[in-house]
C-alpha cells in the first residue's frame, strides 16, 4: 500500500492552510529547495558509543534544540519529555521554543542550514512536508523505528507503535515523519447530562432515532455540528457508511475507483443524515456556526451530541463547565452493517521531524525515541486528553473523561478501526467534498444528488493529469 504522510488532523481547519502552503511550496521554501541530505549535513551530533541504551551514540553534553507548535495541545507536554531527556543526559543544555508561526520563524533557519534538532511541524503555518521531503531536508527515521524500545530492548520501536504510525511516516518512499498523536473521531456527549436524564448512547439507527426524539422532547437539540466546516459532519457520514459496507467502501474512495461515492452504503448514510435534518434533530442554526461556536453551544447544554476528533476536550477547556464530562461514543449502525458498532475512524497526526542538517541529529532521534516510551506517551495523554500512537501507553493512567473514553473506543475497535487518505492524497478534492457534505447536512441536495456530486469531484480528480493516483489494497 502506498501511503504518504497523513498530515495533522487535530484541527481540520489547518488542513486547508496546508493545501495552500503546499500549492505555494516553491515560494514558501524557495531557499530550502537547494536540498540537503544526511551525507552533507555535517556531523549531526553523535559520536559516543552506540548501545541499546544509547543507540544513536548521543554525546551527553551536546545541546538539544526543540521547537514545538503551541496549538491545541500546548507545549507543556514537551517540557515533560525534555525532563526525561535531561534525566538521561544531565549535561545537555535544552533550548525550548513553543511557537505558533512555524514557517515564518523556521524558514530562515532552514535556509541558513541551521534548523532545530527536533520540530513539531504543525499548525496553520507549518512548513510544507512534501517540500521538505523532496528537497532532502528531513532525516530518515528508519534508524529510529529499528532502534531498541526504551520499554523493552528486545523489541524494536516499530513493534511498539500502532501500524498506522509506519504508514503515516512515509514520504518519498521513506519514513521521514513521526505522527505522534492518534486522533479518535467520534460522537461526543456530556456523560453527566446523560446520567441525569437516564439516557444511553444508541447502538442501532432505530434506537438512535428514538433517543433523538426523547432528547428533543426534553428541550435539547439531539445533534449540533460545525456547519461552517462540514468536514465534521462528513466524518459521521463516512463512519456510518464504512461500518455498513466494510472497509472496502473507504478504500475504493481513497483509490478513486469509479462510482465509489455511489456505493449503496454511502447513499444509506446520506439518507440517514437527511432524516435527522427532516425530523428536526439538528440544532437550529448549526449550519451557520464554526467549530468553536457549535462546540460552545454543546458545552452549554443546547445540544446532546456533536461530532469531533479527540482534541475536543482540550480545545474546549476554556469554556466547558468544570463538571462537564466530555465523552466519546460510537456512531449508530445502519441496518445490515458489516462492522461492529464500537469501531471508528482514527488517524495519526502532529508531525514531529528531525531535520537532516540538525547539529544534534542523533539527539533529535533519541528525543523521538523517548517520546515513544510508555512513560512519555502516558504523560502526553494525561496532559492533553489525547492518545498517542504508542501501544498501551494509557493503561493504568488517570485520564480525563475524554481521553479515557477515546482510548476505550480505540481499544474496542481494534483492527476494525479505519483510516482515510483521499483528502490528503488529493488536496484539490478536499474542499469540494466538504462543500457537498455541507449541502447534504443542510438538506439542499438529495442523497442521490450528494452521491453524484461527490463522484463528479472524484472523477474530475482522477482525470486530472497533474494528480498522482494512489491505491489502497
Amino acid at each position: 500500500m502506498t501511503t504518504p504522510n497523513n498530515l495533522s488532523r487535530r484541527l481540520f481547519l489547518q488542513r486547508a492552510a496546508v493545501g495552500t502552503l503546499m500549492a505555494a511550496g516553491g515560494s514558501t521554501l524557495a531557499a530550502c529547495a537547494s536540498g540537503g541530505s544526511e551525507d552533507d549535513a555535517g556531523s549531526g551530533g553523535g559520536g559516543a558509543e552506540k548501545t541499546n541504551e544509547n543507540p544513536f551514540g548521543v554525546k551527553e553534553a551536546d545541546p538539544l534544540d526543540v521547537v514545538i507548535f503551541k496549538g491545541g495541545y500546548g507545549d507543556d507536554y514537551a517540557k515533560a519529555h525534555e525532563e526525561l531527556y535531561k534525566k538521561k543526559f544531565p549535561a545537555a543544555e535544552i533550548k525550548h521554543a513553543g511557537i505558533t508561526d512555524i514557517t515564518p520563524q523556521l524558514q530562515p533557519r532552514f535556509n541558513g542550514g541551521n534548523p532545530p534538532d527536533v520540530i513539531d511541524n504543525s499548525g496553520a503555518s507549518l512548513l510544507p512536508m512534501s517540500t521538505l521531503a523532496s528537497t532532502g531536508q528531513l532525516a530518515d527515521l528508519t534508524e529510529l523505528f529499528d532502534a531498541p524500545s526504551i520499554d523493552d530492548p528486545n523489541k524494536k520501536v516499530r513493534d511498539t507503535v500502532e501500524p498506522i504510525t509506519l504508514e503515516a511516516a512515509m514520504l518519498e518512499g521513506k519514513p521521514l515523519v513521526l505522527d505522534y498523536v492518534l486522533t479518535v473521531y467520534a460522537l461526543w456527549y456530556n456523560k453527566k447530562l446523560f446520567a441525569e436524564k437516564g439516557w444511553q448512547p444508541a447502538k442501532t439507527w432505530t434506537e438512535f432515532l428514538a433517543l433523538c426524539e426523547e432528547i428533543k422532547k426534553a428541550g435539547i437539540a439531539p445533534l449540533a455540528h460545525q456547519g461552517k466546516h462540514p468536514y465534521y459532519i462528513g466524518q459521521i457520514l463516512l463512519d456510518m457508511a464504512v461500518k455498513h459496507g466494510g472497509q472496502e467502501v473507504i478504500k475504493a474512495i481513497d483509490s478513486l475507483e469509479p462510482n465509489a461515492w455511489k456505493h449503496p452504503s454511502i447513499k444509506l448514510a446520506a439518507e440517514a443524515l437527511l432524516e435527522l435534518k427532516g425530523k428536526g434533530y439538528m440544532m437550529q442554526g448549526t449550519e451557520g456556526l464554526d467549530h468553536i461556536q457549535s462546540q460552545t453551544a454543546w458545552n452549554q447544554g443546547k445540544a446532546a451530541f456533536i461530532p469531533s476528533g479527540s482534541w475536543l476536550e482540550n480545545e474546549q477547556k476554556p469554556v466547558a463547565p468544570k463538571d462537564f464530562e466530555t465523552t466519546a461514543t460510537f456512531t449508530p449502525l445502519l441496518d445490515g452493517a458489516k462492522l461492529p458498532v464500537d469501531c471508528t475512524e482514527i488517524s495519526a497526526g502532529e508531525n514531529f521531524i528531525v531535520p537532516s542538517k540538525a547539529k544534534n541529529r542523533a539527539g533529535g532521534l533519541e528525543y523521538l525515541r523517548i517520546m515513544l516510551s510508555k512513560e512519555a506517551a502516558g504523560k502526553f495523554t494525561e496532559m492533553t486528553g489525547s492518545p498517542t500512537v504508542v501501544k498501551g501507553a494509557a493503561e493504568g493512567k488517570k485520564l480525563s473523561p475524554g481521553a479515557a473514553s477515546a482510548s476505550a473506543l480505540l481499544t474496542s475497535g481494534g483492527t476494525n478501526n479505519w483510516v482515510t487518505y483521499f483528502a490528503t492524497w488529493y488536496s484539490t478534492m478536499d474542499k469540494p467534498i466538504r462543500n457537498v457534505y455541507g449541502e447534504l447536512a443542510a438538506a439542499r441536495v438529495t442523497a442521490d444528488e450528494f452521491c453524484n456530486r461527490a463522484q463528479k469531484v472524484a472523477d474530475d480528480t482522477a482525470k486530472d493529469p497533474k494528480t498522482k493516483k494512489q491505491t489502497r489494497s
